[in-house]
């Protein structure tokens, strides 16, 4: 269930970062939701993976670079979704920032996920 509702923070903030950031397009709300679904498959399996190999330059950078990856993870799935479009790296990185902040604050409300 915490799954579930995780997937529909996900969606919901899919959906409201066209609103906040110029440069991101969600056409429908099925493509939200399969954004959604895409999101926290890459959050779940391919993620953690990359964090590993990427751990010297996250040191390095004082965690910084955690910030660009989930830009690059947010764009990555724009590029694999049809009418979810980002136009430049600046606005992916905001926008994967604005939906990690959402999607934080949303478990926190609903409890954290086990």
């Amino acid at each position: 269930m915490k799954i579930l509702a995780h997937w529909l923070i996900i969606t919901l903030a899919v959906l409201a970062v066209p609103y906040v950031v110029d440069g991101i397009h969600v056409d429908t709300l099925l493509t939200a939701i399969i954004v959604g679904a895409v999101l926290g498959f890459i959050n779940l399996i391919v993620k953690p993976v990359v964090k590993i190999l990427t751990l010297p330059i996250n040191i390095l950078t004082l965690g910084l670079f955690s910030i660009i990856l989930n830009g690059l993870f947010f764009w990555f799935v724009a590029t694999l979704i049809d009418g979810f479009n980002i136009d430049n790296f600046t606005a992916a990185i905001i926008g994967a920032l604005i939906v990690s902040i959402l999607s934080w604050i949303g478990d926190k409300v609903l409890g954290d996920r086990d």
